[in-house]
């Protein structure tokens, strides 16, 4: 055999063995003798042959586009682990990517193993812990003087001695007048859990 066979040439040129059978009878091929396909000599006769636009273009693959967030996110994390970043613009690797992926588990694993042994509060509980907290301490506060104003008074009164009393009343209305003003101040005080 010269040439090559039918199935030869259709693996050649990447098509069926039905449209190789199709182009021989409709004399597009070059045969030799023995009817097999002279293959340089056909390609170029079929290439001459043959209408560019009725060709099948093998197709694009499918690629999903990568959001932004999730490139910077790959930047963001191979940076925080002293890694090469890639330029901007200049793509990330799958390799950058996987890696990035990779870091990423072992952060999340080692959060949860931190939750579980309890060296991790979830924040929105602690927040609304302290919020309470602050709130039993303000209220403390803020009857503190109607409870020791009638002890203050009649300890000041002692101290003073003959000729000299303090109103239980007006100890209370000092007392909250400068309590108040100091729960104020604190009030301004707003710490963040950073």
């Amino acid at each position: 055999m010269q040439g090559m066979s039918e199935r030869q040439y259709a693996a050649h040129v990447g098509l069926s063995r039905g449209a190789i059978q199709k182009a021989k009878a409709a004399g597009r091929l070059v045969l030799h003798e023995d009817d097999s396909i002279d293959a340089a000599a056909s390609d170029q006769r079929r290439a001459e042959t043959t209408d560019p636009s009725k060709t099948r273009k093998p197709p694009a693959p499918k690629l999903k586009p990568v959001p932004e967030a999730a490139v910077a996110a790959v930047g963001d994390t191979l940076r925080e682990q002293g890694m090469a970043v890639p330029a901007v613009g200049g793509g990330t690797t799958f390799l950058q990517a996987k890696t990035a992926n990779e870091v990423l588990k072992a952060q999340e694993r080692r959060i949860r193993l931190s939750k579980l042994k309890g060296e991790l509060v979830d924040r929105a509980r602690a927040e609304t812990l302290m919020f309470r907290l602050a709130r039993d301490e303000r209220d403390a506060w803020v009857t503190w003087p109607a409870r020791v104003a009638a002890l203050m008074a009649s300890e000041l009164t002692a101290a003073l001695g003959d000729g000299y009393e303090v109103e239980a009343a007006l100890m209370q209305k000092v007392l909250e007048t400068h309590v108040r003003a100091q729960l104020d101040s604190l009030a301004e005080i707003r710490p963040g859990l950073a």
